[in-house]
């Protein structure tokens, strides 16, 4: 994984929502495993509350092990006003956020690049009606969270159409500067 050796250069532990909520839906016994999996199948949002105890889990976890551990780089999250709510409810005066690192581009490409991963990934939402509905989600829930983090200053562009290797340069100069 690219971003979780990026992450440590820097410092960051990388944190996956959504590796969270596959790897919970798989654990045996998880009493949250059939409703994540349905969310996911549908393109929908898992419920905040899954989410957000997945993530402080872990980042609990981290810092237990080494408590020098304290700065995270959580990719997919938060993904509508739900889970924005329920990250400034459970983590304030925990946790900020330093930046939000995102990924522009354009629907095809992305749905494009997800069933060329579909291929391998044996991810049961790599297919086009379930990358569709995603689109729809992000468009309607999504994008207003990434708009309110710009007008707070926060967002960091990244133009994700271009080549793997044109794209991890701009993210290296962004936490080149960001740290």
């Amino acid at each position: 994984m690219q971003e979780a050796c990026f992450a440590k250069k820097y410092g960051y532990t990388h944190l996956s929502a959504g590796d969270l909520l596959r790897d919970e839906r798989k654990r045996p016994g998880s009493q949250y495993g059939e409703l994540i999996e349905n969310y996911i199948k549908e393109g929908e949002i898992v419920p905040v509350e899954i989410t957000i105890s997945l993530l402080k889990r872990a980042m609990d976890q981290t810092m237990a092990a080494n408590s020098q551990k304290n700065k995270f780089l959580i990719d997919g999250f938060p993904r509508n006003e739900d889970n924005l709510q329920g990250w400034n409810k459970t983590m304030d005066g925990k946790a900020d956020v330093s930046f939000v690192l995102f990924f522009d581009c354009d629907n095809e490409i992305c749905i494009g690049r997800c069933l060329e991963r579909g291929k391998s990934s044996g991810r049961s939402d790599d297919n086009r009606e379930s990358l569709e509905k995603r689109i729809h989600t992000y468009l309607q829930s999504t994008r207003p969270i990434i708009d309110l983090y710009e007008r707070m200053g926060k967002v960091r562009r990244v133009d994700a159409s271009k080549s793997v290797d044109e794209v991890f340069e701009k993210v290296v100069q962004i936490f080149d500067k960001e740290g």
